[in-house]
Order: C-alpha cells, then structure tokens, then sequence
C-alpha cells in the first residue's frame, strides 16, 4: 500500500472534457454543490424527494428515516414497492420494452441478446415456477451460478416473490458454500451444471452435493439446476430440477408480490477478521433506489450507452452494477462469462469493439495482469483495437496506484475518458466517494470526494476530526438509505463492527484508513483490521489461518498481507508444522500441497502467494503473534520498531528468509 506522505504528493489533476460536461446529468461543479447542499440543509427532503422521483412505489411512504433505534436505521420504512417490478415491469411501457437489456458474450465468444421485454418474460416464468413448488414471501435461497442471463434471472425472479437471496461466488468451495447455506437458512438452492472459465469446464453441481452431506443443511428441499455445458452431475430424484423444467409451461406474467421497503432483498457474505462470514443485509427500497442513482450519477448514464462492468454476480458489484442498478435504469449492458486473457490477454479490448461499449468498469488488478500482458504480447495492446467508442472507464475494489491508473487513462480511455474511481463496499450498497464524469478534476489514486448526501469524514481514535494531509479512520456521519442493516442473526456483531463504542457508536467504521488532502479529495490507505483484499475480494485473515491450522501437517499459522504489483494484496502464510522444518526442497512440496488445501478449503482466491516455515513464530511473552512484524518480513524491509516484547526475535531472521 503507498505510503500517506506518497500518495498526497500527486499533483497531477485531470479535468473531463467539455463537451461530456455539458452533456452530463451532473454538470459541472455547481450542480454537485447544489446537491451536496441541499442534503445538508433539508437531508430527509432531499433523500424524500429523490426516493419519489426515481423508484415506482406501489404504497407511497410518509417517514423518510426513523432514527429511533440508531444504529438500525430504517428508511421508507411504510412505503412499499417490488424491486423487479422497478427493474423490468416498468420498462415495457416506456419505451424500453423492445431495447437490448443484456447483450451476453459466453465464454466461447458466442453472443446472446435479450430485450426488456424477453427479460420480463423469462424472469416471470421462473418465478411461475418457483412459486409453483411451494416458495413464497420471507423464505431464502441460495444462488451458486456461474455469470450468464440465468444468473440474473435467478436474482430477479427471488425479488420479484419477495424471496431473500444469497449469492454465492461459483469460485468459493463447498464448505464455504455450506457455512452460508446453514447460516441464512436457505430452503432453496438454484445452480447450474458446471460453469466455464477460460476454456476449462468447472462442477458447481458436485460442490453443491459436498456442500450438502457437511450437514446443516436439512432445511434444502428442492436444488434447481441451470444445464450450462450438459455435463454428467450428481443427481437426487425427487429433490433435484432442471432450470428449463421448473419453466416450461408457465406464464409469461407473474403479479409481483409488494413488500415493505425494509424487507431484505439479500444476504451477501463477506469476509470478517474473526474467521466467520459476515451476511451483509440489504434492504429493498433504500438500497434500490441508490443502485438506481449511482448508475446515474457516477456513469452518466444515457439511453444510448452500452454499459459493461466486468465483475461477478457473486460479489457486491454483480449486484449493485449488474442485476439491479443497470436495468432498474433501463440501461443495456455487456453481461461477460469468461476472464479476461482468454483466448487471448486482448478479450476485453475486443468485447468493447465488437459491442461498442460506452462505459467499461473493472477492478485494478485486471488493469494490472493486462499491463504485463500487453508488455508480453504487443498484438494484444489496447491501442490495436477500436476503443473510440468509449466515453467513460471505472474503477472497482481497491483503490488503484497512480501508474496503473495512468497507463489506463491513456491507453484505454485515450486521454478522453474519465475514470471514475469508485469508493465503496459490500456495506454501504454502492458507490459512496467517487469522481462525477461530468464534475470532478481527477488526481490519480485518489476517488476524491463524497457523493450528494453523503457524509464521509476522516477521525482519530475518539471520533474526532482530523486536520487535512493527516492520516485516520473513514467514516460515514449520517445514515444513507442503502447502508447495511444488519448482519443477518447477529446485530450484536453488526453493532460492534459498525458502529464501535470507541467512536461513540454514532459514526459508521468502514474499517480503512485514509487520508484528504489540501483539496478536500479523499485518499484510501488500505484495510485497518485484519482483512487482506486480494484482487478487490475481500479475505480475512482468520479464514486463511484457521483453513492451514486445519491441515493434519501444521501446528500453527500466520497470515498476513503484502503489497502485489498485480492482486493489489497478496496473501503470505508464516507456518510452523507439526514436525521438523523442512529443507527447501521439502519446503516446496508442502507449500504446494498447502495452497491447494486452503483452495479446497475456502476457494483459489484464498490461495497464500508465499509460505514460508518456521520454527516458530513471533510472539509476545503473553503469547500473542506479532503481526505487525511479519508484516514487516513479508515485505523484505528491516525491522526498525522495537522488538523488546518479544519472546523469541531471533525468528524473524528465520521467517525473513523466502524460499
């Protein structure tokens, strides 16, 4: 991670161009002030009037924000609406219905296109059919499938009943797959075959079985499969259904049931520093309406743009800026199976030449493996395709470097595009601190400044204000209606993570670091707990540990994060065994055959990129392992701070020494 006093010496400041700022729905710095002030003088009006304005409410609501029992904010709370009804219904009679809602690049480069109209028709028969087996208002499901029409099908037709989803990413193993199956109660799972990914088939089906026979999972009924590739799975008769059966024969119209604006659209878990996922609960209206605004505002959005963003469903981005906030605007989008270097590292350039695609959205990390690839392979070089159609490029999951977002501006974007660098989490719903297209002067690395109506600030240990250029804890100072609002079973935990005592238990705790500078722009410093991000997933440190520590080799385990030119993070294990350090040669063979157990056991994101053995590890004499030190060796600097405390400080020169 850059150091504060480097980051803020960034003087460079890019500004959009003209013509898009004339054209822009936020246009131009006035316009933004206008915004942000009238949330500061009338904030329930402002959240009231935009609420009105953008979504279709089938009950309106009287009360904005109730307040009464803070931090559990709750938001339109009489108010009722059905989410896919804002996201399909209402495009089939204003003109959207025959307008190009997903345009589908599989894995194989084969294409696929759905209108509005066929969207609304395939959701409403899979919800038909879901309904049929019984499913109704307040059960759960889980979603395990790969990126494709099917998968958000899926979502909708769960929204569309009033049916609490939870996604699960397709690259997270079967015991991760079953911690969350039992922890939302799931009584459904809807998944598919096998999913493909860079030419190579992958089960989902056979983990979905795994998952299963963990136990825990008595409350699954009915498993529903997508035929993806045709591939032989495992079967229950009586239990299992294809997709295109639980369709076939119903009607293309299916009533959406309202529900209050309170009711949970999803649960989506995301990694804690105490080992066990955090369920992340999302609400229908708050979180819909801010999906909504977000495509507006920070992509510009216009009838005639061809959106892409490159994430995946399983993840908060999938959700926010591919199910629901693109269609609930009526938007048509770019929906991608595969990876990015497949067949070769030009895919995406491609995919936005063939489509035309106006605005591409995607993590640091793509933008840093393509960096090398287009070094490696000049024919793949973004500046061999048609990139001309493009007017606005995104960032996504952690913050970017300042070269790589140089490199990006310039080669993708052709020095025309702004990039908006986007601020957010799997928490606050969508985007919070972010450049506007048509508003804001860019500085590389840094997502400058809050949108309207919302309330970031920068704090020291006691909550509060720290002086600009100096370091401290981001935090949110009022509520916004698609916050989190709870962790699902335990709003004690929601309250401690969120909302600490220590802050006064008023402000929300993003849990980074950050820094502003002479400008006002925020700055991203990195994680302030335990919680490494790798590739913009978020991992905790503990799951990693506790995974190691549960193979029948080691004794003990630290991890710990180091910077990584290309996962931005990269996940390094200190590990001590149950016998005898192992030679180098050894060393290699365990390594390998540990990395692939913590893949089984979490999923390949979760991989360690380095382990290294040790006769120990080093602790306080209360036993404590010191982090902050190996953190220290992971990277390969000297140890400066004072290692008095320590038990044993020999073995950090042991530990320093990478196979």
């Amino acid at each position: 991670m850059s150091t504060i006093d480097s980051v803020l010496t960034e003087t460079r400041v890019f500004q959009p161009p003209a013509e898009l700022v004339k054209q822009a729905n936020i246009s131009g710095m006035a316009a933004y002030k206008a915004l942000y002030e009238e949330a500061e003088r009338d904030f329930e009006g402002f959240w009231g009037r935009l609420a009105r304005e953008t979504l279709q409410w089938s009950k309106p609501f009287t009360k904005v924000l109730d307040e009464s029992n803070a931090p559990f904010y709750k938001w339109f709370e009489d108010g009722e609406l059905n989410v896919s009804y804002n996201c399909l219904d209402v495009h089939l009679t204003n003109g959207n219905a025959d307008k190009v809602a997903i345009i589908f690049e599989s894995d194989d480069g084969k294409t696929t296109k759905v209108t509005y109209r066929e969207l609304h028709a395939r959701v409403c028969r899979f919800a038909n059919g879901i309904k049929a087996l019984g499913y109704k208002k307040g059960d759960r499901s889980i979603i395990y499938m790969p990126m494709s029409i099917e998968a958000v099908v899926a979502m909708q037709a769960c929204a569309r009943l009033g049916i609490t989803h939870s996604v699960v990413f397709g690259g997270f193993s079967a015991k991760s797959l079953q911690e969350r199956i039992v922890d939302v109660g799931a009584s459904f799972i809807i998944t598919a075959d096998e999913q493909v990914r860079g030419g190579r088939t992958i089960p989902l089906k056979p983990a979905v079985e795994e998952a299963i026979a963990m136990g825990g999972c008595e409350a699954v009924k009915k498993v529903i499969v997508y035929r993806r590739t045709g591939g032989n799975v495992p079967w229950v008769e009586g239990r299992d259904l294809w997709m295109h059966d639980v369709e076939q024969g119903q009607p293309d119209t299916c009533e959406p049931v309202q529900v209050g604006a309170e009711h949970p659209l999803f649960v989506l878990y995301t990694s804690g520093s105490t080992g066990k996922p955090k369920g992340v609960q999302h609400s229908s209206g708050g979180y819909l309406l801010w999906a909504a605004l977000t495509m507006k505002w920070t992509f510009d959005i216009k009838p005639t743009d061809v959106y892409w963003c490159t994430a995946d469903v399983g993840w908060v981005t999938g959700h926010t800026y591919i199910t629901y906030g693109p269609l609930a605007v009526g938007a048509t989008q770019i929906v991608f199976e595969g990876v990015p270097t497949y067949p070769n590292a030009g895919r995406f350039w491609e995919i936005i030449q063939k489509h035309k695609a106006t605005i591409f959205y995607t993590a640091p990390t793509a933008i840093r493996s393509l960096i090398k690839a287009a070094e490696a392979s000049p024919d793949h070089h973004p500046k061999k395709y048609d990139l001309s159609s493009l007017r606005i490029i995104g960032s996504v999951g952690e913050p970017i470097n300042p070269e790589a977002w140089v490199w990006y501006y310039t080669n993708v974007g052709g020095e025309r595009c702004p990039i908006v660098d986007t601020w957010w989490q799997t928490e606050t719903g969508g985007h919070m601190i972010t450049p506007l297209p048509g508003v804001t002067g860019l500085k590389p690395g840094s997502c400058t400044l809050p949108l309207p109506g919302i309330f970031a600030a920068i704090v020291d240990e006691t909550g509060a204000d720290v002086e600009l250029g100096k370091g401290g804890f981001l935090v949110v100072k009022r509520p916004w209606p698609a916050m989190i609002r709870t962790i699902w079973g335990d709003p004690e935990r929601f309250k401690k993570s969120y909302y600490p005592e220590e802050l006064g238990g008023k402000y929300y705790l993003a849990g980074d670091g950050a820094n502003r500078d002479a400008d006002g722009y925020f700055w991203i410093m990195g994680r302030i707990d335990d919680v490494l991000n790798v590739s913009g997933h978020r991992l905790g440190t503990m799951e990693v540990e506790s995974a190691l520590v549960a193979h029948p080799l080691v004794a003990e385990a630290a991890v710990v994060g180091r910077p990584d030119d290309v996962t931005g993070e990269a996940v390094v294990a200190f590990v001590v065994l149950k016998r005898a350090r192992p030679d180098d040669a050894e060393a290699a063979e365990i390594a390998k055959e540990l990395r692939n157990w913590v893949a089984k056991e979490i999923g390949p994101i979760a991989k360690p990129k380095e382990i290294r053995f040790g006769d120990n590890l080093p602790k306080t004499r209360s036993g404590k392992i010191m982090r902050r030190l190996l953190r220290v060796v992971a990277k390969g600097e000297a140890i400066t701070q004072d290692v008095s405390t320590l038990e044993n400080p020999a073995i950090l020169e042991q530990l320093g020494k990478a196979l």
